[in-house]
């Protein structure tokens, strides 16, 4: 009779668990073949989760992301000693991985894989991308050039701390995010406060400044870098709590919230990110040109460029390159079909949005 109950339990479990991946693999391709959903989804049943469970994370002060990848492998650890010491049955020890891993797939496909194909932020704010002359990006060059020179002023007479402390810089984020709202609907509403990964190294060893986390909702940033690449990662990631998956186009948002934004910090932040894009598209069309219009940069920003160079320079090697192409995998395989070059394309929202001034 107990052998018949345990079946049953068991037959019940697998039944559960096939059933989540499958429903979980369902909405994912009903959002690859009916965009529309997707947009529906974006719109009415992913700011539930981020107001639920990133609230929920939100109220760990620490990144729940991190906490939990140590315990995944303390945990891991310890079942394999327990497989070794034949306490632990090795189909058993499987079976939890594979249920680990539908938990997983589950969050990422509600959290993340669905929003990947819903429309571009630049279709629900109306941007017209096209091909622009040289003429118009030494113009953008030539603007940020001046915004980046404008705030590095303003930085004087801030705090010589400015936004060192976590929590201040996470707290202003969400406020420029919130201000760029104001602007751009799309971006209104509900953030939790970016949370500093402590585990630097493994971020910078891979060239990353920052990660969203759908399994817990988190915008997580690289606490190591330089404090310049701070702001502008930070609005990055929480763009991603938006629905807003493009890499490209979590720059742009950035840099409009950035600008939005009080802190001439974030603002300084924000047009040195977007001139990096800017000026290495320029050089690649016209490298004298793009040199003239460097040498009108501040002494603060040409320091801060050199720094910025110099400690993501200090990190390369292989497994950066590794960490490249794994990225450029896992983003044509969630439908940027340009992988990691399409993270050019924010030298093309950037001119869309200064033609919309412009018109206005």
């Amino acid at each position: 009779m107990r052998r018949a109950e345990h079946k049953s339990r068991v037959r019940r479990s697998t039944v559960c668990w096939s059933g989540s991946l499958l429903a979980a693999l369902a909405l994912d391709l009903a959002a690859r073949l009916f965009p529309a959903f997707a947009e529906w989804y974006a719109e009415k049943i992913y700011p539930i989760w981020v107001g639920s469970l990133g609230r929920v994370s939100a109220l760990v002060p620490v990144s729940l992301i991190e906490l939990l990848i140590y315990a995944a492998i303390l945990s891991a650890l310890a079942g394999l000693l327990l497989v070794i010491r034949r306490r632990l049955r090795l189909h058993r020890m499987a079976a939890i991985v594979v249920k680990f891993a539908i938990i997983l797939f589950v969050l990422f496909t509600l959290n993340c894989g669905i929003n990947y194909q819903r429309l571009t932020f630049a279709e629900r704010a109306g941007f017209t991308l096209q091909k622009s002359t040289e003429d118009e990006l030494a113009e953008l060059c030539e603007a940020l050039v001046q915004e980046i020179n404008e705030a590095a002023a303003e930085l004087e007479t801030e705090s010589p701390e400015g936004l060192s402390d976590s929590r201040d810089l996470g707290t202003e984020a969400v406020k420029a995010m919130q201000r760029a709202g104001e602007s751009y609907p799309e971006l209104a509403g509900y953030y939790p406060v970016p949370k500093q990964i402590f585990s630097w190294w493994y971020m910078s060893y891979q060239q990353l400044q920052g990660e969203y986390s759908p399994f817990t909702i988190e915008a997580n940033y690289n606490g190591d870098m330089p404090q310049p690449d701070k702001p502008s990662t930070v609005c990055h990631e929480l763009s991603h709590l938006k629905g807003f998956m493009r890499e490209d186009e979590a720059n742009f948002i950035a840099y409009l919230a950035c600008r939005a934004s009080d802190s001439a910090a974030f603002r300084y932040s924000g047009a040195l990110l977007a001139y990096i894009y800017s000026g290495n598209a320029l050089y690649r069309e016209n490298p004298e040109r793009m040199i003239a219009i460097r040498k009108k940069l501040c002494a603060r920003a040409e320091a801060d460029l050199a720094e910025h160079n110099r400690y993501w320079k200090s990190f390369a090697g292989k497994v950066a390159d590794i960490s490249d192409k794994m990225n450029d995998t896992y983003l044509r395989a969630n439908s940027q079909k340009g992988g990691v070059k399409s993270y050019g394309r924010m030298v093309d929202l950037l001119l869309a949005e200064r033609r919309r001034k412009t018109d206005e």
